[in-house]
């Protein structure tokens, strides 16, 4: 291998190389033909035009990345001008089908952006508790078949404290979903650190879901936010986590970060290597803490069902911390089981479809 081609190591293996003339078989050990083949199932699973999964293959996935629209939700977001077409096509048992098909034993359901973000606090309150309420039922009318990571009106603190208690000691929820970024403040900012502080205290679950910021929406006109500022605001807010200090304060947290991070594993050296060195950052910081935090996050693989991207995923983190999405209804369980199951194998397979994820939700085992 030409070393020109490396440039990231770490003690588990090669990250990913450059496109200096090195055939994909350089990095990852496999021929060109099987890259090829792999990357091409995936691409076909990606159009939405993939075959059933075998009929042996019985539910038992679990997705901590699917979507829900509560009706008093989707009621906002219409009166606000955010009307999202494919969620107002969204239904109970369309989400069903779409579990059974692709093997998906329990999906942990979420609301997804801009949440609560631009109402006003009287509104956030009620939606969230009206749209918590909203899941509960759904676990409850399909006992077994959802879990719940609660909505918090943020980005107002007390309320979402109160929030937080009802969702965890009424409802029992799972865990919270929250924003990468609220209008323009990412995760670390001080004015979140109530929230955190009691969410640590409850050693819980934070699913996160990007968004666009104040700073960076409709950047490209004709460009949809989600299709590349998602992924750049996720890197952000793990960025803003990790040199803030917010993680390891607040270490008992399990965080999870949608859409494999993001752009993380683009940009991870620079974390690594470049921002430890920086005047306001090297007394506080070095390599080997940034990538125990990194390597502690979880991390799903909604949208990133191919070759490529679950690999570069893999190589940055331990497998341990990789589970499964599928952003239901943007994209579906089929589209995601086929292309999880074309990078992962055996045991990992089996930890990345459900073992990780039953480790952050214990109470899933006997759904």
């Amino acid at each position: 291998m030409r070393e020109d081609c490396v440039f990231r190591e770490k003690s588990r293996g090669l990250f990913s190389a450059c496109a200096c003339h090195c055939g994909p078989g350089a990095v990852t050990g496999i021929s060109r033909r099987d890259f090829l083949a792999r990357t091409a199932a995936a691409g076909f699973a990606a159009t939405g035009f993939a075959a059933p999964l075998a009929a042996e293959d019985k539910p038992h996935r679990i997705d901590v990345h699917c979507h829900i629209a509560p009706p008093a939700w989707l009621e906002a977001m219409d009166i606000i001008g955010r009307k999202d077409p494919v969620l107002a096509g969204w239904s109970v048992q369309k989400l069903l089908d779409d579990m059974d098909q692709g093997g998906v034993a329990t999906a942990v359901v979420s609301v997804t952006t801009p949440q609560l973000t631009p109402l006003g606090k009287d509104a956030a309150v009620r939606i969230a508790r009206e749209s918590n309420d909203y899941a509960k039922k759904l676990q409850t009318d399909h006992p077994g078949r959802f879990g719940i990571f609660a909505m918090l009106p943020l980005p107002h603190s007390d309320e979402s404290l109160a929030e937080i208690a009802y969702a965890f000691d009424t409802l029992h929820a799972d865990g919270v979903g929250i924003m990468t970024s609220y209008r323009d403040k990412w995760l670390g900012d001080p004015a979140f650190a109530p929230v955190f502080a009691e969410l640590n205290r409850r050693k819980a679950v934070v699913y996160t879901h990007p968004t666009a910021a104040n700073c960076c929406v409709n950047l490209l006109p004709g460009v949809n936010d989600s299709m590349i500022e998602f992924a750049t605001d996720t890197a952000r807010s793990i960025g803003s986590v990790i040199f803030t200090g917010t993680s390891q304060k607040y270490h008992d947290i399990s965080w999870i970060w949608s859409h494999g991070g993001g752009s993380l594993t683009a940009i991870a050296e620079r974390f690594e290597l470049q921002m430890v060195k920086a005047p306001e950052y090297r007394d506080k910081f070095n390599r080997a803490i940034v990538d125990g935090e990194i390597d502690r996050f979880f991390y799903d693989t909604a949208q990133i069902s191919n070759a490529i991207t679950l690999d570069a995923l893999a190589r940055l983190v331990p497998v341990s911390q990789i589970v499964y999405g599928t952003d239901f209804p943007y994209r579906t369980s089929v589209d995601h089981s086929r292309g999880v199951a074309s990078h992962f194998k055996g045991d990992d397979l089996v930890k990345v479809e459900r073992d990780n994820a039953l480790r952050l939700i214990p109470r899933l085992r006997s759904a």
